[in-house]
């Protein structure tokens, strides 16, 4: 192993995974200001247009599993330029889609590319370096990857004042294509492949499991929580999940390793993963149409809005990398929750008057709790488990963050437009709003949650 790791650049190597990973997520954070000027090109309503983002996570979530049989069965450099290629073609696709339903589907292909490209990244770094050196080089990896959210927003406002949204994927088309170059000319193998198989019905109960819940969470804005559909969405979810999981814990050779919840850190901060995950991307989704269809701001500035908290969150990442590193993740978890809780009760007390710099300094508040906690988590539970549970452990960690991710998102909008739509209130901006502040209530519930598990992990890393 040893020798192995001495026939390669390990910096170039994380070098061009680090670049691989900001397109996706830069990919990521243009859409988010985009959704508004889509709805009015496309005609659609919030519920509607979340799956540009829900369905995105949710293929992430699908396809991250099977991510775990890829990583042991290829080398990395074919995995990369496989992904980044599959990622290339839904860029196209987004770019000269006719209608929404060709924008969806290239959504779900982007995300079929971004969701073998992540936790490739972090398997990957998580293997070149040594436990006690984790924290700081997932930090330096929160510096990069912190920089693509934060450029995000403000370039997709930019563009969409220029020209329109369609930009957005011909601006990140180029990119992906340089990045693909340079992985098929420089990347190199640094993992180690093994003879395993893919079990087919794993993937088809995966797949029913966690699409049944995110989309049964998903229209039950619309269609209603008590409706059949709702209900009959997620009790499919639930019984595919339910054949699933205990299907992997009788396979030799599962396609997502349950076992690695035998580790009470790995679930906890697995668990609490989830709460940060949801509650970040719900915040950017909701602010966005908040700032641009109730508060009557601009793209740029709603872009603009989310640039200060964005940035934080880049340059802190190194910082609690190291802070991790020596005290581990208990209390940069709880007084991460705590700022999370305060911005969110601050969000669902937004009147419809309130001032650009109040709500930037309110997200900003909030991506420095979600800083303190984003990669120290995952590195907490990761450092729980055994060498050959790593890319299992990722791939867990990824999946249930993604999915848990994408259902908390979905749920936050169907807060909002049920509470729109049953509103006493008659001015439309005013429902929109109601239906935004409830949303928000609910997600500062889940962040008290958050603080409370969050006095559950250990004080210092052991």
């Amino acid at each position: 192993m040893i020798s192995e790791k001495q026939s390669f650049n390990r910096n170039l190597i994380v070098g061009i995974l680090l670049a691989a990973s900001f397109v996706t997520l830069l990919n990521q954070t243009l859409i988010i200001i985009a959704i508004p000027p889509i709805m009015n090109d496309f005609q659609i309503d919030p519920s509607q247009a979340q799956w540009l983002t829900t369905a995105f996570m949710l293929t992430n979530g699908i396809l991250i599993p099977v991510t775990a049989f890829l990583i042991e069965r290829f080398s990395s450099k074919h995995l990369l330029i496989a992904a980044l290629s599959v990622f290339s073609i839904g860029t196209l696709i987004g770019a000269i889609a006719p209608s929404f339903s060709y924008l969806l589907v290239a959504r779900i292909v982007q995300g079929m590319g971004a969701g073998i490209m992540m936790p490739l990244m972090q398997t990957v770094i998580l293997t070149l370096f040594p436990p006690e050196k984790r924290g700081s080089a997932m930090g330096m990896v929160g510096l990069v990857t912190g920089f693509a959210p934060a450029i995000g927003p403000t370039l997709a406002g930019l563009l969409i004042v220029q020209f329109s949204w369609r930009s957005l994927f011909y601006t990140v088309l180029p990119v992906a294509l340089i990045v693909l170059v340079l992985a098929f000319f420089l990347m190199k193998n640094v993992t180690q492949q093994k003879q395993v198989k893919i079990d087919i019905a794993s993937v088809i109960f995966s797949t029913l499991g966690w699409g049944g819940l995110l989309y049964g969470f998903s229209i039950a804005g619309t269609a209603g929580w008590t409706s059949a559909q709702t209900l009959g969405a997620i009790g499919v979810g639930v019984v595919a999940l339910a054949i699933f999981i205990t299907r992997q814990l009788k396979l030799t050779q599962p396609m997502l390793e349950f076992r690695v919840f035998n580790s009470p850190m790995f679930l906890i901060t697995t668990i609490l993963s989830v709460f940060v995950f949801a509650i970040m991307v719900g915040t950017q989704t909701l602010l966005p149409i908040f700032a641009q269809d109730v508060a009557d701001f601009t793209a740029l500035e709603s872009g603009l809005m989310l640039l200060p908290g964005a940035l934080i969150m880049g340059f802190m990442s190194p910082i609690t990398g190291k802070v991790f590193d020596k005290f581990g993740g208990k209390w940069l978890s709880v007084i991460g929750f705590s700022l999370i809780t305060m911005a969110l009760i601050l969000y669902a007390n937004l009147s419809l008057n309130a001032s650009l710099i109040w709500i930037a300094t309110i997200f900003t508040i909030m991506m420095i709790g979600v800083s303190m906690m984003m990669m120290p988590l995952m590195t907490a539970g990761i450092n729980a488990l055994p060498p050959h549970l790593i890319p299992h452990g990722t791939a867990m960690n990824n999946t249930i963050r993604m999915v848990g991710g994408s259902i908390g998102t979905a749920t936050l909008i169907s807060v909002m437009s049920y509470a729109s739509l049953n509103t006493s209130l008659q001015q439309p901006k005013q429902a929109a709003m109601e239906g935004i502040q409830n949303a928000f209530m609910l997600a500062s519930v889940l962040a008290v949650l958050g603080i409370l598990l969050a006095f559950k992990l250990k004080s210092k890393k052991q």
